[in-house]
C-alpha cells in the first residue's frame, strides 16, 4: 500500500478512538455499554490492528465502524503522543471484559470464540465468577453466518468474540448490521485468558506497558511475526506519521 493509502486508514481509526481519561470516565462507559439501545460493537486498537489495517481495506472498514473504540497498549501511546494527542488510560480488552462480565451479573451471554478444552472452562470460570447466564458457546473457526444465526437463535445481551483480528471484527460488523439490541465487544485473547491457556504477565511488567514480551516468550511461534517483525513496522510507521 502507498504511503498516502496507510496515512489515511491510521487516520481513520484514530479519530474514531474513544479516550478513556479517568477511572471516572471508564465507570461511565461501562454503565453506559450495559444499557445499548441497539446492537453496539467494542473494538480495541493495538499495534498489531494497525499493522493490519495498512493492508486489509475490509479489516479496515469494519474496525473503523465499531460504536466504540478503545486504545490498548503502550505502542499506541506513543503514536498518540507524536500525533500531539493525550492517550488517555490504556484500555486493553484482557482487564475491561471481566468488568464488563461483571456489570452483565444475571443477565444472557454468548462466548463465540477459541476452542476447547478452553471454551468451556471459561464458561466454567465466568458463571463461577461473573454469575452470568452463558446461553450460547461455540468455537471460532465457523463461517460468518453461523455466528448471525445463533445470535438470532439465543438473543444474548453480550456477546464476547474471541476469534483474534480480523475475524472478530467481520463478525462483529455483520451482528451489527441486523440484531437485537446487545453488546458485541472484539475480544482477541480473553478467552484463553478466562479459560487458563493464557496467563497474564506479572503486574509490574504491565504497568511498564511491556506485557507484549511476556506473551512473546509464552508463544514465540505464534506470535514472533506480531511483535518481532509488527513491533518495528508500527513504530516506523509511527515516526513517519505527523500531527495533522
Amino acid at each position: 500500500m502507498s504511503a498516502s493509502g496507510w496515512r489515511h486508514h491510521w487516520q481513520t481509526i484514530v479519530a474514531n478512538i474513544r479516550v478513556v481519561n479517568d477511572a471516572g470516565d471508564e465507570k461511565a462507559l461501562i454503565e453506559t455499554l450495559t444499557r445499548p439501545q441497539a446492537t453496539t460493537v467494542v473494538g480495541f486498537v493495538n499495534a498489531h490492528a494497525m499493522n493490519l489495517v495498512t493492508g486489509n481495506r475490509d479489516y479496515c472498514q469494519a474496525l473503523s465502524a465499531a460504536d466504540v473504540l478503545l486504545r490498548d497498549g503502550s505502542g499506541m501511546a506513543i503514536l498518540f503522543r507524536r500525533l500531539g494527542v493525550e492517550p488517555g488510560l490504556n484500555m486493553n480488552g484482557t482487564d475491561l471484559i471481566p468488568k464488563l462480565l461483571a456489570a452483565y451479573k444475571g443477565r444472557r451471554v454468548a462466548f463465540w470464540g477459541t476452542q476447547e478444552p478452553w471454551l468451556a472452562e471459561a464458561v466454567r470460570h465466568s458463571q463461577a465468577r461473573f454469575s452470568v447466564d452463558v446461553v450460547s458457546v461455540h468455537h471460532g473457526f465457523s463461517p460468518a453466518q453461523t455466528y448471525v444465526d445463533l445470535a438470532r437463535q439465543y438473543q444474548p445481551e453480550l456477546v464476547v468474540l474471541g476469534m483474534g483480528m480480523p475475524k472478530q471484527e467481520a463478525v462483529a460488523a455483520l451482528l451489527a448490521a441486523g440484531g437485537e439490541p446487545c453488546l458485541v465487544v472484539c475480544g482477541g485473547a480473553i478467552l484463553d485468558f478466562l479459560g487458563g491457556k493464557v496467563s497474564r504477565a506479572p503486574q509490574w511488567m504491565r504497568r511498564l506497558g511491556c506485557e507484549w514480551v511476556f506473551r512473546l516468550l509464552s508463544e514465540p511461534r505464534r506470535l514472533f511475526t506480531r511483535y518481532v517483525v509488527g513491533n518495528p513496522m508500527f513504530l516506523l510507521r509511527t515516526f513517519l506519521s505527523r500531527p495533522s
